[in-house]
């Protein structure tokens, strides 16, 4: 049986993956061809950013409940879907009119996002090892 925090990271980055499909379908229907192409080049980054770590954050629910004891894992999903919000947030942000002082919480997200992943791996290296695997 799936803990429910787990399933809520799982349920999280199908929305996350669902909102990036939908952006996406937007963005090349209503969004290109209206905005310079910097800011084109810029959502296309933040759409496609926000698939790679909708997947992350899901494989982060199942991990967490293959290493139940890892309270890092966990986290990583929280801090994936946390930077994700303002890296690719602030990026649609800017493209629909918002100051650019929005846009200067992209780099936080993106290190976020780093975090993220340095802890879903450090998180399964020691679940793995605390199992007895090296």
């Amino acid at each position: 049986m799936v803990h429910p925090e787990r399933l809520t990271l799982i349920t999280v980055g199908g929305l996350v993956l669902f909102a990036a499909t939908a952006l996406g379908a937007y963005g090349t229907h209503g969004v290109q061809g209206v905005v310079d192409a910097a800011r084109w080049s810029a959502y296309e980054v933040a759409v496609d950013y926000q698939f790679y770590h909708g997947l992350g954050i899901i494989a982060a629910g199942i991990l967490a409940d293959r290493f139940p004891g890892s309270r890092l894992i966990a986290w990583s999903g929280w801090v994936l879907l946390a930077g994700t919000i303002s890296f690719s947030g602030s990026i649609y942000a800017t493209t629909f009119g918002a100051p650019e002082a929005v846009g200067a919480l992209a780099p936080v997200g993106g290190l976020a996002m780093m975090a993220g992943w340095l802890m879903l791996a450090a998180g399964v290296w020691r679940a793995g090892r605390a199992r007895g695997h090296s």
